[in-house]
């Protein structure tokens, strides 16, 4: 049946549109927020100085004792990102516009797992990717000084385990339960579906005749604090999940005082689901020592 287009009618296909689009955003559980601090931006860039600083009280003698927090120049440049799509005017004419109801659904989960896609790929990328001390995320060599102004004998402290030969699929364990997350996703702007439907103000619907429908997302992912995560490629058993454990809750901050590390988040990709269950799951006997000591989050991303 043909149809009339009026300005009415597109704004009713968008309103449509949008709404299938706002269902799926909404329905989607992405993983992101239980590794990564969210920080909302407002500039092109932002700078954390603060990464490394781990606030502690001291007895008030005296005046106070104001701590700077160093610029380590570690800096997360927000990218944009889209994704469009486009109806011809031919199929509104002709009362097909609804068939693309399920594409703005697919969009909407989409742009709701694009942070996933961000946050997890950078993690895998921790063995080449530098934070804010200028290692590796994940690196053998992490400075940490004897003195809380960063002065002293440095020592050099891992938060990785790769074996010699044959590695493994990469399992991590997380320390999530504090603000500070082990990763960050900086947010510049929400995910906007937008739409392009008059040929007076669009070059694109006039010289296509067609219409066109996006998504607009400014953001990035980067990297948090080190001493919150520990990678293995070694074989996930109770011998190297304690070895991680051990080695996260030694970990100490400038000057030797002990962070508090809580590794409680083991996050595995698919092929290593079974053997991160069975690691931390509970028995009648009550002879695995690990059982319940982490939660599983198994990660598509990862791999």
């Amino acid at each position: 049946m043909a149809v009339t287009i009026t300005a009415g009618l597109l704004q009713a296909l968008f309103a449509g549109y949008r709404a299938e689009y706002q269902k799926a955003f909404e329905a989607a559980e992405p993983q992101w927020s239980r590794v990564a601090t969210l920080v909302p931006s407002s500039t092109a860039t932002n700078l954390y100085g603060w990464l490394g600083q781990f606030p502690m009280l001291r007895e008030w003698i005296g005046a106070r004792v104001l701590k700077d927090m160093a610029a380590n120049g570690y800096t997360i440049e927000n990218k944009l990102f889209e994704g469009t799509v486009g109806i011809k005017r031919t199929l509104v004419e002709d009362d097909q516009a609804g068939i693309f109801r399920p594409m703005f659904a697919e969009i909407g989960r989409a742009a709701a797992y694009h942070p996933d896609d961000l946050v997890f790929t950078l993690l895998n990328a921790g063995f080449t990717t530098a934070c804010y001390d200028g290692q590796n995320f994940f690196d053998t060599e992490h400075p940490v000084y004897p003195n809380v102004d960063g002065t002293g004998t440095v020592a050099l402290v891992s938060n990785v385990d790769i074996p010699v030969a044959d590695p493994g699929p990469t399992w991590y364990l997380l320390d999530d339960s504090r603000v500070i997350k082990p990763l960050i996703f900086q947010e510049r702007s929400k995910a906007e579906l937008e739409s392009k439907t008059n040929p007076a103000n669009s070059d694109h619907v006039f010289d296509h005749d067609e219409y066109v429908h996006g998504v607009r997302y400014r953001c990035n992912a980067g990297f948090g604090l080190w001493q919150m995560a520990f990678a293995s490629q070694q074989p996930l058993d109770a011998t190297h999940y304690g070895n991680a454990r051990k080695a996260m809750r030694e970990f100490k901050a400038d000057g030797g005082r002990p962070l508090k590390i809580k590794p409680k988040l083991l996050v595995v990709p698919p092929a290593l689901e079974a053997q991160a269950l069975a690691l931390v799951a509970k028995d009648e006997n009550g002879g695995n020592p690990w059982a319940g000591s982490a939660e599983v989050m198994v990660c598509d991303e990862l791999s």
